[in-house]
């Protein structure tokens, strides 16, 4: 099982952010630093963020 790259963080009282686990930096996704968002908006994409790291991993693994 893999681990999950990105993490949600509260910011400021309902403003939260996505970091990315391994670095434990924000988040930046086109252009975009994943800071100041809702906790339904960064919930929905948090998990959309790890779906697609994973695939993306699992991917590399195969060519490996």
């Amino acid at each position: 099982v893999m681990a999950n790259r990105y993490a949600l963080r509260m910011d400021l009282p309902q403003s939260w952010a996505i970091v990315d686990v391994f670095t434990g930096q924000p988040a930046v996704i086109r252009q975009k630093v994943m800071v100041g968002m809702s906790p339904r908006e960064a919930e929905d994409m948090v998990v959309q963020m790890n779906v697609g790291d994973i695939r993306r991993r699992e991917r590399a693994e195969r060519k490996g």
